[in-house]
């Protein structure tokens, strides 16, 4: 029944040993990495750049620190800089391509954009954290858009999903960026304290810029209906939904009026 479905929704598997590699390696890394947030083992980026390096002041002498602004700056840039390549490596002409390859790169771009011009920075990276995270976002980018191009000359997928996907990934991208623009405005010039955001679905979870992540690649997933987008999907909402519960319990440990009905990234559920 499953596998009537996705042979319905999804384009046959390429005959690439890489991308059928790398489609299990992303979600089960991804996924891992969210169990790990969970139990309290963090990324050592935003608010949680010195939770884990401050349980070893030793360690924390060895760790390389980046400014956040560097840090996120090389976290986005590879991939974005391999989803524009793409257009000159994959030159195909299908619409399909082309959307897909054009959403993957403004998605990074948007990202470099929001780094440059939005967000506003409290702390450091640690660049053992930075250099696995930015090679997985280059190489996400990469293996999606090859995978893509193998796609050439294939019977589309039964089931279209490509314009569903194209509304999604708008609400997704444009819902991210409205609510990290609300996080930017929580301090004023020369802040650095944290604050419990408030505005857009703040009221409802504390981290819906995750939840429009998650909406937006899986408008990716839509528009691509290869099996590597979706895992890489699947194992991203499970570290994002990881990442945001964790960051719920920061808040409440730091805040004592934090509202204990704003869920972490799911409203009303989780």
């Amino acid at each position: 029944m499953v596998m009537s479905v996705l042979l319905k929704l999804l384009f046959p598997a390429p005959p690439s040993r890489f991308v059928s590699a790398m489609s299990v390696i992303s979600l089960v890394s991804l996924a891992n990495t969210g169990l790990s947030e969970i139990r309290g083992k963090h990324l050592n980026y935003s608010k949680f750049w010195n939770v884990n390096v401050n349980n070893n002041n030793s360690n924390e002498k060895r760790q390389m620190k980046l400014s956040s602004k560097a840090g996120m700056l090389l976290l986005y840039t590879p991939a974005f800089l391999a989803g524009a390549a793409s257009f000159f490596i994959f030159p195909h002409h299908a619409l399909r391509s082309i959307i897909l390859q054009s959403a993957v790169t403004l998605h990074f771009f948007k990202r470099i954009f929001e780094v440059l011009f939005v967000h506003r920075y409290s702390g450091f990276m640690v660049l053992d954290s930075a250099i696995p995270i930015s090679l997985s976002y280059f190489l996400s980018t990469a293996t999606m858009t090859y995978a893509q191009n193998l796609t050439e000359g294939l019977p589309e997928p039964p089931i279209d999903l490509m314009y569903p996907g194209i509304v999604l990934f708008v609400v997704g991208i444009c819902g991210n960026f409205y609510h990290h623009y609300l996080l930017s405005k929580l301090r004023g010039k020369g802040e650095k304290e944290y604050k419990i955001p408030k505005g857009g679905m703040f009221d409802l979870v504390i981290c819906p810029h995750y939840l429009f992540e998650i909406i937006g690649f899986y408008g990716v997933s839509f528009i691509s209906q290869t099996f590597y987008a979706f895992s890489f999907t699947i194992g991203t909402t499970f570290y994002l939904l990881g990442r945001s519960y964790a960051t719920r319990r920061w808040y409440l440990s730091k805040f004592d009026d934090f509202p204990n009905d704003v869920k972490a990234i799911i409203p009303f559920v989780f």
